[in-house]
C-alpha cells in the first residue's frame, strides 16, 4: 500500500474534466484520478477546509457514520478495471465492527479530506497507472481552487453559501473565519463584475 496525499485538482481539457493528483509520501510517483467538475469542487472545498452552512452528501455520510458510533479508519483506491479506478472506504464502527464500502475513488477522497483519514493506493494500482513527478503528461493545466471551480457550478449558489457561512461565523463569533469567508465572498464579487 502506498500512503498518499492530495496534491493540487488541475483542469484536464483533453476530457473536460478534472485531474485530482494524489501524491505519494514515501516514493516519486503520483496518481491522476479523473473527476468531473462537481466532484472537483467538493474535493477542493474540503481540501481548502471551507465551510458551508448547507451539508453536502459527503458531510451527510460523515454525519449519518458519527450518529452510529462509527468513523473511517482509511480509504484506498484499490484496483483497476479497463481504466477505471474502484476504491473503498474502511469504517469501525462499536456496532457492527469493520466494514468495507466499495465506492467512486472522488468519494473516497471527499470522504477522507473531511474526515482527515490516510489515504491509500493499492500496490497494484499504482505500478499500473502511477506516474513518475517528473515525467507527467503536459496536458494538464494550472492548479484549480475552489473558487475555480465555483464559477462551473454556479456563482450565484457559491455566493449564496458563502454568505450563509459568514453569517452564522459572525453569529458562532468565529472572527477569523467570518473574515476569510468576507475576503473570499468580495474576490468571487470582484470577478464577476470584471
Amino acid at each position: 500500500m502506498n500512503l498518499v496525499v492530495v496534491k493540487r485538482i488541475s483542469y484536464y481539457p483533453p476530457s473536460k474534466g478534472y485531474a485530482v493528483l494524489l501524491e505519494e509520501i514515501s516514493g516519486n510517483r503520483s496518481l491522476p484520478v479523473m473527476v468531473d467538475s462537481r466532484q472537483a469542487q467538493a474535493i477542493a472545498l474540503y481540501l481548502d477546509e471551507i465551510k458551508i452552512p448547507r451539508p453536502m452528501t459527503h458531510d451527510l455520510i460523515v454525519s449519518v457514520l458519527e450518529n452510529m458510533n462509527g468513523e473511517v479508519s482509511r480509504v484506498m483506491i484499490s484496483r483497476v478495471s479497463k481504466g477505471t479506478f474502484f476504491a473503498e472506504i474502511e469504517i469501525s464502527s462499536s456496532h457492527s465492527g469493520e466494514m468495507i464500502i466499495d465506492c467512486r475513488p472522488s468519494d473516497a477522497i471527499a470522504v477522507a479530506l473531511k474526515t482527515h483519514t490516510d489515504i491509500y493506493i493499492s500496490d497494484e494500482v499504482m505500478d499500473s497507472a502511477g506516474i513518475e513527478k517528473f515525467n507527467m503528461d503536459g496536458n494538464v493545466t494550472d492548479i484549480v481552487t475552489a473558487e475555480d471551480l465555483s464559477h462551473e457550478i454556479s456563482e450565484e449558489v457559491v455566493l449564496e453559501n458563502l454568505n450563509e457561512a459568514l453569517e452564522k461565523a459572525v453569529g458562532d463569533e468565529e472572527y477569523e473565519v467570518a473574515a476569510r469567508l468576507r475576503d473570499r465572498i468580495k474576490q468571487l464579487e470582484k470577478k464577476s463584475t470584471s
